[in-house]
């Protein structure tokens, strides 16, 4: 006769498993009944995005195509005024030069090397859109999340502050009238994309890849944005 102790043993190390299997409904491809779609969360983080007060956001690229003029960084606050304050770092004839830039009331304004003070520019001029419209419903980066064609769900990693948070990325593609609303210099016909968003439903990155100027080869620019519910003033300097 098997000893009762051993049977009751046997049933506890067992339970875990049977707990798993349950948990995950037979196959680990198959989604739960009540998970949102790609497209919901997408347009979940553009509503989270397009209602926060400000961000802390940065534009960056690492491969900007030779001999073009255009943006290599863009770092600092956006609000939804709209405006921003921060500064750019624009490739110009081979030379790089940081400029610092407020963008207000329908105006940018730089403050361009070896001038005084800050000048009224078009930021077109330089391969860059409105900074001021970067986090605008319209316009913006998130107009790009419930346009982007056939998404699919990525990894989940833990991420943030001690690692509290699951982020989960996102991939598909844009359509390049979309992208130019956004950037107008973009001239792909499609454009690449990855976000990372939170289980609380914020975009956190966006990584776009694409042809982001005429005649030029494909390159990537990443957009973070950190501290949703930023509340600040900007002026006209």
């Amino acid at each position: 006769m098997r000893h009762p102790l051993r049977r009751t043993l046997a049933a506890l190390l067992a339970l875990p498993v049977v707990l798993a299997t349950a948990a995950c409904g037979g196959s680990d491809d198959e989604p739960a009944a009540d998970e949102p779609t790609p497209a919901e969360v997408l347009g979940e983080a553009k509503s989270t995005l397009d209602e926060t007060p400000g961000v802390q956001l940065s534009l960056t690229t690492e491969d900007l195509p030779e001999g073009v003029t255009g943006l290599t960084s863009a770092i600092g606050v956006a609000t939804s005024a709209p405006a921003f304050d921060g500064a750019f770092k624009v490739m110009l004839s081979g030379t790089e030069f940081e400029v610092p830039v407020v963008a207000v009331d329908g105006k940018v304004y730089a403050q361009i090397p070896l001038t005084p003070g800050y000048s009224d520019v078009d930021p077109a001029e330089y391969g860059a859109p409105d900074p001021a419209g970067l986090i605008t419903p319209d316009r913006g980066f998130s107009s790009l999340l419930p346009v982007t064609e056939d998404p699919e769900r990525g990894e989940s990693v833990r991420g943030g502050d001690d690692n509290s948070e699951i982020l989960t990325t996102y991939t598909g593609t844009i359509p390049g009238e979309a992208m130019r609303k956004v950037i107008p210099s973009s001239s792909g016909d499609t454009f690449d994309a990855a976000y990372l968003v939170s289980d609380d439903n914020e975009l956190r990155e966006a990584e776009l890849t694409g042809v982001f100027y005429p005649d030029s080869e494909e390159m990537t620019y990443t957009v973070t944005f950190d501290d949703y519910g930023t509340e600040q003033e900007i002026t006209a300097p």
